[in-house]
């Protein structure tokens, strides 16, 4: 029997204090949507300063102005770690096979790579916000999933609808979701919501 290759690549983004493995499991859940999708989920570069695990950038006394800034300085590392991850499952050649889906502040790291341009990704944002700092400058095409649980106490919801009001002004093709009774958390409901996403891209 022949394997088949695969045709598309995800990478998963974690949240502060999360690992990599924290958001593999996602990649299960997926695969009825993406049978032929490699699934990445690497951990953040920076040792997180609240807990055992990894960051993006410093939430230490973060501030709505500082967190731009550091959001900001977060790039140069955020890009190697991408650039590692699409060269190691083959796919510099292909980056329109590629989407990021991102949990929290690993959200905010997919939006930003979004709205500057630096990777022509679509993306699917649980839990997010934007959080980048202007100029902005989204390729062309660029899609964006943006879902978010209505009962979140660490990341307001209204941090998604402020996004893809954004986003939109911004010429992104933008589908948002407010989920009732969700927390700071990825729900089943929203799991076939980025899974239908994705599929469409794949087959667009």
């Amino acid at each position: 029997m022949t394997v088949r290759e695969h045709d598309s690549l995800v990478i998963f983004l974690h949240g502060v204090g999360a690992n990599g493995r924290d958001l593999a499991p996602l990649g299960d859940a997926l695969r009825p949507h993406l049978p032929h999708t490699r699934f990445a989920s690497p951990d953040a570069p920076g040792r997180s300063e609240h807990g055992p695990g990894f960051q993006w950038f410093s939430v230490g006394d973060v501030t709505e102005a500082n967190r731009l800034l550091r959001v900001e300085a977060a790039r140069v590392d955020f890009d190697r770690v991408v650039q590692a991850q699409i060269d190691a499952a083959g796919f510099a050649g292909k980056l329109a096979r590629v989407a990021f889906v991102g949990f929290s502040q690993g959200s905010i790291m997919a939006l930003d790579a979004l709205a500057t341009g630096r990777w022509p990704f679509a993306i699917v944002a649980f839990s997010g916000r934007l959080a980048s700092p202007e100029p902005l400058a989204p390729k062309p095409g660029a899609r964006a999933l943006l879902i978010h649980g209505e009962a979140d106490p660490v990341i307001p919801a209204a941090e998604t609808q402020r996004a893809a009001r954004r986003l939109r002004e911004l010429g992104v093709a933008v589908e948002a979701h407010l989920l009732p009774r969700v927390g700071h958390s990825i729900s089943s409901e929203g799991i076939a919501l980025a899974g239908k996403f994705l599929a469409g891209i794949r087959a667009s």
